[in-house]
């Protein structure tokens, strides 16, 4: 299977599910205009370029969606700025780029490519953070105490510039003393602190969330590797320090931004998981290791469990982090009403939590981004409580089927990487057990597969041996039976 062959797939699937996998004319022409307009000023947008701003991500990503800096205060407290790109500068709302954005509601990153919710113009261009470039951004200032405490916090507007573009797997590495210094710790003064400062702030922020039950997991996930346009594996990208670094600086920019919302007594979306949908399966899963978690959820006691089976058995922990995040159930998102808190989000335990650091890639962040930037004018909430239960919904929905598209893609790549293996056997995690089927996912190549023979008795957690029958990459079928 080629590259293009993968890409016409994913075309159809996305069509299939409701997604848009084009730009229609007006919203390229749309975003190409806004492209090309000079960048707001006035006394409200504070002017931050001088600060040592920097991010971190993914190699090859080029939709920087925020940056940090950093500086430590006296008593043990630290001073932390998380700024996100101003998305909502170059997408007008109601205009034709964001209806795009708001039917589709998220990227969607398949095996064939990265479908964005932004033309690639203003996503990977004008509202992308590059390095050397001036940005509008929205500036979550936090006060972070010795504890990991986020004792107070303001939000507004500003001016900033990206002086370092660093990498997870460089910026790791250094942490872990694994690897030398990324080139810019030399070339941009103060970086190196900065580095350093962030990482000490993460671990206290997320020591903070520990004490509370938030869930340590080590999850993986399937990345497509192609040589020669030739789809030839499909290999885990794996968390790593620095991945956790930002994810923590997020987890508390994302808190700061909701409860700003509530004091100032706008309505707002918030992210949440409940208690989990498979709590009874957890327990059995954490008897099975002879640890006894009590009847009802209990997030401390989970996590307690987790840490001590990652300190156990290192190398099996990111498939007890796999069927322990199945039986937690997805996420979703709510519209609470003005200055009402959220519903809990269980795995991070946290109480508020509005998704708002990745506007150029999920459309709630982006409403949140308007409705923090209206409340910063004081000026009316641009969405009613009405319009957001309705956005709620569909980015719900709308996320789900991405994720549909996403595994549907992936299995068509498998199948291709499979068809010449018809017979073997694989070890393999269950991985989903409910009337619609049971799945488990192999390691090498990393994917799921549906167990169509043997699979009485099987439930989500189980380790089972399965022997592959059938595959047909056109429909995206994986068939195992049990071995």
């Amino acid at each position: 299977m080629t590259a293009d062959e993968l890409y016409l797939y994913a075309v159809e699937a996305m069509r299939t599910r409701g997604l848009l996998p084009v730009f229609a004319p007006p919203a390229l022409q749309e975003a190409e205009a806004a492209r090309h307009a000079g960048l707001e000023r006035g006394p409200a947008i504070r002017d931050l370029r001088h600060l040592a701003w920097f991010s971190i991500d993914n190699d090859d990503t080029q939709d920087l969606d925020q940056l940090s800096v950093a500086e430590t205060l006296p008593g043990g407290a630290a001073r932390l700025m998380v700024a996100v790109a101003d998305v909502d500068a170059k997408v007008r709302t109601g205009g034709a780029v964001d209806a795009h954005a708001g039917t589709n509601t998220t990227s969607v990153y398949t095996a064939a490519g990265v479908f964005p919710m932004l033309p690639e113009t203003l996503s990977t261009d004008a509202t992308s953070l590059h390095e050397g470039q001036e940005r509008l951004a929205v500036v979550v200032d936090m006060r972070v105490q010795a504890d990991g405490t986020v004792s107070e916090s303001e939000v507004y507007r500003a001016t900033v510039l990206n002086r370092a573009k660093l990498t997870y797997a460089a910026v790791a590495a250094w942490l872990d003393g694994a690897g030398t210094a990324p080139p810019q710790l030399t070339a941009v003064a103060g970086l190196e602190d900065q580095l350093r400062l962030h990482d000490l702030l993460a671990g206290r922020l997320r020591q903070w969330r520990n004490g509370r039950g938030a869930l340590n997991v080590q999850t993986v996930s399937a990345r497509p590797v192609f040589q020669d346009g030739q789809l030839v594996d499909l290999r885990s990208d794996t968390k790593n320090r620095a991945k956790d670094l930002i994810a923590d600086l997020m987890i508390a920019a994302n808190g700061a931004t909701a409860r700003y919302l509530v004091q100032q007594g706008f309505p707002s979306l918030r992210r949440f998981l409940q208690a989990p949908r498979r709590w009874d399966r957890i327990v059995a899963l954490a008897a099975s290791h002879r640890v006894q978690l009590p009847a009802a959820p209990d997030a401390l006691a989970l996590d307690r469990f987790l840490r001590e089976r990652r300190q156990a058995d290192p190398s099996g922990f990111a498939d007890l982090s796999l069927a322990v995040v199945k039986m937690l159930g997805a996420g979703e998102y709510s519209a609470a009403a003005a200055g009402a808190s959220g519903l809990p989000h269980f795995g991070l335990a946290v109480n508020d939590y509005a998704h708002s650091t990745a506007p150029n890639r999920r459309f709630p962040d982006l409403v949140t981004q308007r409705l923090l930037k209206a409340a910063i004018a004081g000026n009316a909430a641009p969405y009613s409580a009405e319009e957001l239960t309705a956005i709620a919904k569909h980015c719900t929905l709308q996320e789900d089927n991405a994720n549909k598209v996403e595994r549907q893609v992936l299995k068509a790549a498998g199948a291709y990487l499979l068809h010449h293996r018809i017979g073997e056997r694989f070890d393999a995690l269950v991985t989903g057990a409910a009337p619609k089927g049971t799945f488990v996912r192999i390691h090498s190549p990393l994917l799921e597969g549906r167990v169509v023979r043997g699979f009485e008795g099987l439930d989500v957690g189980d380790a089972v041996n399965v022997r592959l029958v059938a595959v047909d990459a056109a429909q995206g079928f994986i068939d195992f039976e049990r071995a």
